[in-house]
Order: structure tokens, then sequence, then C-alpha cells
């Protein structure tokens, strides 16, 4: 309940997550078996890329940006400590 409302019913549901694992399973079926681990992480970070562009660049996206900068509209954002340069 920490979100803002305009996500509940987005974070509540697991569709997303078996939609990528859905894609994933798909995807992995047409290869059949994997030479080695390396070519499964290949796949599946595949996959993730693909749908992480979608979501960013897409028509619809999946939070919009008014809800998400709900998020940090309360947060600190002044510098922690400053930098100085010495002349050694």
């Amino acid at each position: 309940t920490g979100f803002p409302r305009e996500h509940w019913r987005k974070i509540w549901s697991t569709n997303p997550l078996e939609r990528v694992n859905k894609e994933i399973k798909r995807r992995a079926r047409v290869v059949g078996i994997f030479p080695n681990a390396a070519a499964v992480i290949r796949l599946v970070g595949a996959v993730l890329i693909d749908m992480h562009d979608e979501w960013i660049a897409g028509d619809r996206r999946y939070l919009s940006e008014g809800s998400m900068a709900k998020l940090y509209e309360t947060s600190n954002t002044d510098p922690v400590a400053a930098i100085e340069r010495s002349d050694e």
C-alpha cells in the first residue's frame, strides 16, 4: 500500500510475470536443447530486453509517467556530500 493507487491494479497481478515466463518457454521450445548455460542466459536476456523496450518505447506504457512521478515527489534530492579537489 506504499505505492500510489494508480499502481495497485498493475502490481497486484502476476500477469506480467506469467507473460514473461510464457514467452521464454515458447522460445525455449523452438530451440529444443541448449548447448550450454550461456545460451540459455542469452535467450532469456533477449526476451527481457525486448519486453523492456516495448514497455519503455511502446504506445502503451505499463506505468504512466505521472504515476511514477508520485513515487518520488517527497524524496530528498539534495546532495549528500561534496567532493572537493585537493592540489597535492
